[in-house]
C-alpha cells in the first residue's frame, strides 16, 4: 500500500457513521436525477452560453438580438438556444415571425445569480 492509498482510509480505530449511512443512502439523489442535473451543470460549462443566460436574465431578447449582443452569427447563436432550451433553460414566445427567448423559469435565474455570487465573493 502507498501513502496515497493510506490516506484515503479510515484509522484503525474509525467505526465510520454506521448509524447515519443507511439513512445518507436511502436520502440520494435518483440516478434519473442525478444525470438531468449533470446536464445542467454541464450546459452551464460554457462561456458563450453563460454569457447568453446573463443576457436573457436582463430581458428577453430576439435571436437578432442576441447576435448583437453576444457578436455572434445567427447559426452558432440559434444552435446554443436549441442547446439550452432542450434542457428546459430557455423557453421561446413567437410573435409573429420572431421568436423571443427567455430565461425558463425563476429557477434558472437563481441558479445563476447564486452561481455568479458565489464566483465574485472574496
Amino acid at each position: 500500500m502507498n501513502s496515497e492509498t493510506e490516506a484515503l482510509d479510515c484509522e484503525p480505530a474509525c467505526h465510520g457513521s454506521d448509524k447515519e449511512i443507511e439513512r445518507i443512502k436511502s436520502s440520494l439523489v435518483e440516478d434519473s436525477i442525478a444525470y438531468k442535473m449533470s446536464e445542467l451543470f454541464k450546459a452551464l460549462g460554457d462561456p458563450t452560453r453563460i454569457k447568453l443566460i446573463y443576457a436573457l436574465a436582463q430581458k428577453e431578447l430576439c435571436v437578432h438580438d442576441l447576435t448583437q449582443v453576444l457578436n455572434m452569427g445567427q447559426s452558432a447563436v440559434s444552435h446554443q438556444l436549441r442547446y439550452l432550451r432542450n434542457l428546459r433553460i430557455v423557453k421561446r414566445r413567437k410573435e409573429g415571425k420572431t421568436v423571443f427567448y427567455s430565461l425558463d423559469d425563476n429557477h434558472v435565474e437563481q441558479i445563476f445569480l447564486q452561481t455568479h455570487q458565489h464566483i465574485s465573493h472574496q
